[in-house]
């Protein structure tokens, strides 16, 4: 069967968050559904549609921003009762507007995610875990990283309350009362969870998750240990899940997986074969989609995918057919109830245009007066600085709620700009003196008319920390900017993962002194990303780290007064040496340390790196040679006399191109890696070998591992 989605936009409110939005039940079989929606001006709004203009229910006075939204009632009965977090408290209201709970909850900050299941209310602050009954607090769990959202299986199902939480550092933990059940590893940091079918399946205790990265999961979460089922990566490169539900958009009697993406992409997945989900069909929005709901919104008998957006929009994907056509021939006509809302919308739109003219004549009237006071306007802001995985770059995204004019890229950290294919903004660099200053970057990126949302890409060098700014403008009256920091730490190419290889030669390196163990965690916090800002409970931490562009990896284990950092780069251990003396000199406390170095660990970055290198100096070699192909094609009309190698760069050139221009600066940053490894390795002997350099250069140039192998041990 196939799948005819046509777009309709309802209306807009304001900001919306993550899991916002929700359709109350239909009162009959394929009834139209009202729709409530909570935004980030603490306003709640319920409509129904009606000849496709949005009717309203209800709607609250502003208040502080609203976190999530969720839908409750006794179980077994219709789920029509809306709850919303604010702050750290819990309202209640019926689906007529009523208020009829105000619960202030115990906890110190405001609430991040919300499950409600009958009488139980699950709630989590950044890393506390709280379970409420009738208001009644029960059961109390603090997370070792920050919790994303939190699930509980259907109690009349699985018999038993067991809350699953989504935490920053890849793990679903799963509880029972206080208490840690045990922990899911899973793909990459996990941003939202849902039942999967809406019920968790036959058994009630299948979960689904999707991540940060963009993948997607099924797992089973039974009393004893978890069974996955299946995973879907994420080859498109798209971006990170925010919202999951599940609903029969076929009418084939089996629900599909609905999906919406931080890149605006909604996906509906299928279960043909009923093992793992194939991609049915996908429709591309223009920002981030906070929530996703299946249901009848706009006509009686159509089904349809509700999807909130960042900015407000509630956008509906209906199987209604938007055309509908007339008596002659091939001739479509609009229908009156079309004619009389396009009408209705110029009129609105000639009246909005008066009232912008009035307002802005008031507005310079004002402030050229004596007693004119200076108003900025406030605009939301969303924006993510995240680690690839698959290319060792930094992704900064940034989303405004109104159209952007123009964003200043700054770092005072060496950095590249990279491509990005979806980025149609027109970039322009600036001169900058990096002496003085430690002005590395000055560059401009200059929107289209209706750009919300941009996407950067940046490759940092480690060793080389310090902060990127993005100073953004949006297109509104008077001019205004927001500046936005975000820290490139010394060693900000590791990722967290759970598990190393421990048969690879490590190096060692052991810290010793007076220092607390907060004090060495910040420090830690400070050299690596992913990790934690509240200090771990218990007396010692272990944290395992995979640098995403090499593969080498990282083993932190530290305690008050006690660190130990063991690596197969000596690189790392150097910068971690470098940094960490730093900071506690900073703090006044003597640090006795110590470090074992592993000869053989040199030979197997070498090995890590010289595939790379090999690869890297090719592409290099190809590129450089299609101009001069391109011109012998040219003069003598065809490549049948060239050798195969040759005719094979002509027809790839532009792949060839392409990839190099995606990928400025790798190849130097490949030497720049083998320079460091060669200089770090003497160092820790106490030989300054920076006057051997330039003859290393010669012998990358020349690009024989074991050659290369042979200079790094030969050389005293």
């Amino acid at each position: 069967m196939e799948l005819s989605l046509a777009r309709v936009d309802y209306l807009q409110v304001g900001v919306t968050a993550q899991k916002t939005m929700r359709l109350l039940p239909a009162l009959g079989r394929k009834a139209t559904q009202k729709v409530v929606v909570g935004d980030q001006d603490g306003v709640v709004t319920c409509f129904g549609i009606k000849k496709g203009e949005a009717v309203p229910v209800f709607k609250t006075l502003p208040g502080q921003k609203i976190a999530r939204l969720e839908l409750g009632g006794a179980l077994n009965t219709p789920q029509e009762k809306i709850f919303v977090a604010i702050g750290s408290e819990v309202r209640g209201f019926t689906k007529r507007g009523k208020q009829f709970l105000s619960f202030q909850t115990n906890l110190t900050e405001s609430i991040k995610a919300m499950h409600i299941s009958g009488a139980d209310l699950f709630l989590c602050a950044s890393y506390i875990y709280n379970h409420y009954c009738d208001c009644k607090d029960q059961h109390y769990y603090l997370s070792g990283d920050k919790i994303n959202d939190v699930l509980c299986l259907p109690v009349d199902k699985v018999n038993c309350i067991t809350p699953v939480l989504a935490c920053q550092d890849r793990v679903l933990r799963v509880l029972q009362g206080s208490d840690l059940l045990y922990e899911v590893e899973v793909p990459g940091p996990p941003t939202v969870l849902a039942l999967n079918n809406g019920s968790g399946g036959d058994s009630g205790e299948e979960i689904v998750y999707g991540t940060s990265d963009g993948k997607l999961g099924l797992t089973q979460i039974t009393s004893s240990k978890p069974i996955p089922k299946w995973e879907i990566g994420n080859e498109k490169k798209r971006g990170g899940i925010l919202c999951i539900d599940s609903f029969d958009i076929l009418g084939d009697g089996v629900k599909e997986l609905l999906v919406g993406r931080d890149d605006g992409v909604l996906e509906i997945y299928n279960f043909e074969n009923a093992d793992d989900p194939v991609l049915r069909y996908d429709h591309a929005l223009s920002e981030s989609i906070a929530s996703i709901q299946g249901g009848c919104v706009g006509k009686d008998g159509y089904d349809e995918i509700l999807a909130s957006t960042y900015s407000g929009w509630l956008t509906g994907l209906t199987t209604e057919p938007v055309h509908r056509e007339g008596g002659s021939g091939e001739e479509l006509k609009l229908s009156q109830e079309m004619q009389n809302k396009i009408s209705s919308l110029r009129n609105e739109l000639e009246h909005l245009q008066i009232k912008v003219l009035q307002e802005r004549e008031k507005y310079q009237q004002s402030a050229q007066s004596s007693t004119a006071v200076s108003s900025v306007p406030a605009f939301s802001v969303n924006d993510k600085f995240t680690l690839n995985k698959d290319d060792a770059s930094y992704s900064l995204i940034l989303e405004v709620q109104t159209a952007i004019d123009n964003v200043l890229v700054q770092s005072d950290v060496p950095i590249d700009l990279l491509d990005v294919d979806k980025n149609s903004a027109v970039v322009s660099f600036s001169s900058c003196d990096s002496e003085p200053n430690s002005n590395f970057l000055l560059a401009t990126y200059r929107c289209q008319a209706n750009t919300t949302r941009l996407e950067l890409k940046v490759r940092s060098i480690e060793g080389q920390y310090g902060t990127l700014q993005a100073y953004v403008t949006p297109r509104i009256q008077p001019k205004t900017c927001q500046v936005h920091q975000y820290q490139i730490k010394p060693l900000s190419l590791h990722q967290r993962t759970h598990s190393i290889d421990h048969d690879r030669p490590m190096n060692t390196l052991t810290l010793k002194g007076q220092f607390s163990f907060a004090e060495i965690h910040s420090w830690v916090v400070f050299c690596l990303p992913e990790v934690p800002e509240k200090t771990p409970s218990g007396e010692s931490i272990t944290f395992y780290f995979q640098n995403t562009f090499l593969g080498t990896q990282l083993e932190s284990t530290y305690r008050k007064g006690e660190g130990c950092f063991k690596s197969d780069n000596i690189s790392t251990i150097s910068i971690l040496k470098d940094v960490l003396s730093k900071e506690a000199t900073k703090r006044k406390i003597n640090l006795n340390i110590s470090y074992d170095i592993n000869e053989e660990s040199v030979r197997h970055t070498l090995k890590l790196i010289h595939p790379k290198l090999e690869y890297q100096q090719l592409l290099a070699k190809k590129v450089h040679l299609i101009d001069a192909l391109r011109e012998l094609q040219v003069h003598e009309g065809n490549v049948d006399f060239l050798l195969p190698k040759y005719r094979s760069i002509l027809e790839e050139a532009d792949q060839l191109l392409e990839e190099y221009k995606r990928q400025p600066a790798h190849l130097e940053r490949l030497y720049g890696m083998i320079t460091d490894l060669f200089i770090d390795k003497f160092k820790f002997k106490g030989t300054n070998v920076k006057t051997k350099v330039p003859l290393l250069l010669e012998i990358l140039d020349g690009c024989d591992q074991d050659g290369l192998i042979a200079f790094f041990e030969a050389t005293a």
